[in-house]
């Protein structure tokens, strides 16, 4: 396969964005909670999870690592277009980036979106942003096209990364696994109406996309480690009213149910996230740990994908594999696991807020109706 990008002349970074101090806290709120009437109050309550840590997310400093990292990584192949950096909910904005990239020149943008995963939150609802800003731009008289790269939670990059970080946290640990020391996969809880509604008809939901990868990295880690690992998925970060399901079981209540089955040691993966999101240094490397020393279990937190080597590069590969495709060309889709490479394209419908509504939300990056995928 070429190591080019055309037909692309310009790579997105597009990310969720968070404040950088204390007094960006609740209008970054207004932005994620847009339309949804929450008073300012509730967005104070809110916002201690960024107050604890100074009003500043992490997830900026992560965005400009990874922003670095894939500059480096596509310089070492000789692949020299720009690579702006843009959010959903704070700046840079999303419209800014694109606007900017125009302006540079560039009239066909492909997007690496920081969710590995596909479902409402981590896909859709990303592509219903790029289409509106999109419209934006239309009325500024900019003309853009702008594409993204397929969900990548069961590419080797992303896969090989989060072992890595298992197999490094068995060993700070000092801890073979075992029923003693199990491992916990940690990722964002979502309402299960988003749930039913993540994937399509023929491609797995939010939680199977996350059991199949859990699956392949606790058996590659046990065989390095030596051992079998056994494993479970927990959730965290459920919000929203309590009479509203959301996938289960709580991060903590896990912890709680292992350390009555016997064990006194425990990992969290948190596969579920591409950095360390506000979600991990609070609700993992603060609550649940505070779970853990409160049982007097040892707990120790693997890493995230973050800007490790495989994972940039499995990124780029991402890149050159969706510009082959669009050049005509019939590019090896590489995945590991049971499900199989995801669309280029999203189907109409997929990934919707609930099943069976459609929000009549435009969506970019998607394939129009009765088109085949």
């Amino acid at each position: 396969m070429t190591s080019t990008l055309a037909p692309y002349d310009a790579i997105l970074l597009l990310s969720f964005g968070g404040p950088e101090r204390p007094e960006d806290v609740v209008p970054f709120l207004r932005n994620v909670t847009h339309g949804r009437g929450i008073p300012d109050e509730r967005l104070e309550e809110v916002g201690e999870h960024y107050y604890h840590f100074g009003g500043r997310s992490p997830i900026n400093d992560q965005n400009k690592a990874l922003l670095a990292a894939l500059r480096e990584e596509l310089d070492r192949r000789g692949l020299d277009l720009p690579v702006a950096w843009g959010n959903r909910n704070w700046d840079p904005y999303l419209t800014d980036a694109l606007r900017d990239l125009h302006a540079g020149g560039a009239r066909r943008v492909l997007t690496i979106v920081t969710s590995a995963y596909a479902s409402y939150s981590g896909c859709r609802q990303y592509r219903e942003n790029i289409a509106d800003s999109l419209a934006r731009l239309a009325g500024e008289g900019i003309d853009l096209d702008v594409d993204k790269i397929r969900a990548y939670f069961n590419h080797p990059g992303f896969v090989d990364a989060n072992v890595d970080a298992v197999v490094a946290a068995y060993e700070r640990l000092g801890a073979a696994p075992g029923p003693d020391a199990p491992l916990v996969f940690v990722t964002h809880s979502i309402p299960t109406t988003m749930e039913v509604a993540s994937g399509t008809e023929t491609t797995g939901s939010y939680s199977i996309q996350h059991l199949d990868v859990a699956a392949l990295i606790a058996k590659a880690a046990g065989e390095r480690l030596g051992h079998p690992v056994p494993w479970e998925l927990a959730y965290c970060s459920r919000s929203g009213t309590p009479l509203t399901p959301w996938t289960e079981p709580d991060v903590n209540r896990t912890l709680h149910a292992l350390h009555a089955d016997g064990a006194a040691q425990v990992v969290l993966a948190p596969i579920g996230f591409v950095s360390d999101h506000m979600e991990v240094i609070y609700d993992l490397d603060t609550e649940a740990r505070a779970t853990a020393d409160e049982l007097g279990m040892r707990m120790e937190r693997a890493g995230t994908a973050g800007t490790a080597p495989e994972f940039v590069a499995g990124l780029v590969d991402l890149l050159v594999e969706r510009a082959a495709t669009e050049r005509g060309e019939a590019p090896e889709r590489v995945s590991v696991g049971a499900l199989g490479a995801w669309p280029d394209v999203c189907r109409p419908g997929c990934c919707r807020l609930r099943a069976g509504v459609d929000s009549g939300v435009p969506a970019a990056c998607e394939q129009p109706a009765g088109a085949a995928v």
